[in-house]
């Protein structure tokens, strides 16, 4: 015979406190005493209690749901957002909703904003998550500040007053990258840009011009070439950029991962070693970059911290008195063996 379900009235009863006290320390409430939470969570813990949402959303009248709203070619970077953001809603008591969306074209604000508000009228959530390219989509931002729908923007282009964001400094971050090229002794740096919509295409593309101009390096227009951050787009920029095999370039920056992957595929099939005869970086350290032989030397973007900061601004209710800002997450450089380290 199955054991009966602890309750709210279990806890309060073995904790010494009050069913009110509980629900305030499950839902992370303030102003609850340091062990006096802690001796309600030892407690719901042990009797393996956890409210039922359906019930705390008609008391509350909230859903306890967050859309994490998308549309972008780069599984892995994803999975990542969407990890850190399960991770702080198992946290604070939710649930994420991963939600595709492929918008209209772009400049069509209205349809965008259509878009959005025909998801969102058949899923009642609490709060939005928009991932690139839609963070940078005036229509979408538009739809939500309308519907009264709170939301948090990941990677936009600028920072919005009044709108709540997480980012990196992209273009910091390419320069650093196409430095450390250099300083590798790369003068013929191949560049593959990512999808035009997305705002980090820019940005990246400013920090590796940045940093070839500051070496007093030139760019060369065919060593420059358009992807959309898919695996698919990296092959096809590979095979421009490697066509020659006697004046390729002696390393390619790929604005992410999975370009970069496409890079190191062609590259094997057309005999060309990497890192001795040609170095290779990506953007984003996804776990991919771990699972490419060589393993790729790239840019560790916080995509798992942004998905965490992003539901806990939107759910945590220390957050909610605090005015909307935009949050610069740190970044740093991972050196793996797709770069060969030496002075050529």
């Amino acid at each position: 015979m199955r054991a009966m379900k602890a309750t709210i009235t279990d806890v309060a009863k073995i904790a010494g406190v009050s069913m009110k006290t509980v629900s305030r320390v499950l839902n992370n409430e303030p102003n609850v005493a340091a062990k006096t939470r802690e001796k309600v969570l030892a407690v719901a813990a042990d009797l393996r209690y956890s409210p039922n949402l359906a019930a705390k959303g008609l008391a509350s009248s909230k859903s306890y749901l967050v859309a994490l709203v998308y549309d972008n070619p780069s599984p892995y970077y994803i999975a990542k957002i969407q990890s850190g953001a399960i991770d702080a809603c198992r946290k604070f008591g939710y649930h994420l909703v991963p939600e595709p969306l492929q918008l209209p074209d772009v400049g069509d604000e209205e349809s965008q904003a259509e878009t959005v508000r025909h998801l969102l009228h058949r899923l009642p959530v609490d709060g939005v998550i928009l991932t690139p390219p839609l963070s940078d989509s005036p229509g979408v931002i538009k739809a939500l500040e309308t519907m009264k729908i709170p939301f948090v923007l990941i990677a936009p282009s600028g920072r919005e007053n009044g709108i709540n964001a997480v980012k990196m400094d992209d273009i910091q971050a390419a320069r650093e990258m196409t430095e450390f090229l250099i300083a590798q002794g790369h003068t013929s740096i191949g560049f593959i840009k990512g999808h035009p919509e997305h705002s980090a295409t820019a940005l990246r593309y400013e920090g590796f011009r940045d940093a070839m101009a500051n070496a007093r390096l030139t760019v060369h227009s065919h060593e420059v070439i358009q992807g959309d951050f898919s695996f698919r787009s990296g092959v096809n920029a590979a095979e421009a950029l490697l066509a020659d095999k006697s004046s390729h370039p002696s390393a390619i920056f790929a604005s992410n991962d999975d370009m970069a992957a496409g890079v190191v595929s062609v590259a094997s099939r057309l005999g060309i070693l990497v890192p001795d005869e040609l170095s290779v970086c990506g953007f984003d350290d996804t776990p991919l970059a771990k699972i490419l032989f060589p393993q790729l030397t790239t840019v560790q973007q916080p995509i798992y911290e942004m998905g965490f900061h992003a539901v806990k601004t939107l759910v945590d209710p220390t957050q909610k008195s605090k005015p909307a800002e935009t949050r610069n997450l740190d970044f740093k450089l991972v050196v793996r063996d797709s770069a060969l380290i030496q002075s050529r």
